[in-house]
């Protein structure tokens, strides 16, 4: 079952496109950010600015959490993943060209798009992630072991 819940997972987030990623600002401040994303198993990506808040906010503190969800109004239907884990600064070459490929792979517009020195790409590596599925029962969150 452990396997069949992570293969979920990735898949779960292959398929989305969007996460709210939430820091906290050196004066403890919670703040909320939506995030265009590519993933790799349960680690994902994200490239923003480096002067953005929330660039400020991981260089104080790496700890994160983001959900990834659904839009539907249909509460028993409602799928959804919760993670917490570390962030850090992609500095490696090989794999900023990695993941560019699947970024690339999975917004074709960034193709076109100009090179942009201030951006910077965000590796999150998760520690703690919930799978929900209240298609099975209202409320039902199950851990995820890595």
């Amino acid at each position: 079952m452990a396997e069949e819940l992570k293969d979920k997972v990735y898949e779960y987030l292959s398929n989305h496109y969007y996460l709210n990623l939430a820091t906290v600002s050196p004066q403890g401040r919670p703040m909320a950010h939506t995030m265009a994303y590519v993933s790799e198993g349960a680690v994902v990506y994200i490239v923003t600015n480096k002067n953005t808040r929330k660039v400020q906010n991981i260089m104080q503190n790496p700890y994160v959490a983001y959900t990834v969800d659904e839009d539907d109004p249909d509460w028993f239907e409602m799928q959804a993943l919760q993670i917490e884990g570390k962030a850090s600064i992609v500095t490696d070459e090989n794999e900023l060209r990695e993941i560019g490929e699947i970024l690339v792979a999975k917004f074709p517009v960034a193709a076109d798009m100009p090179p942009d020195p201030d951006s910077i790409m965000i590796k999150i590596e998760p520690e703690v992630i919930y799978y929900l599925d209240y298609s099975i029962k209202f409320g039902y969150r199950e851990q995820v072991n890595l």
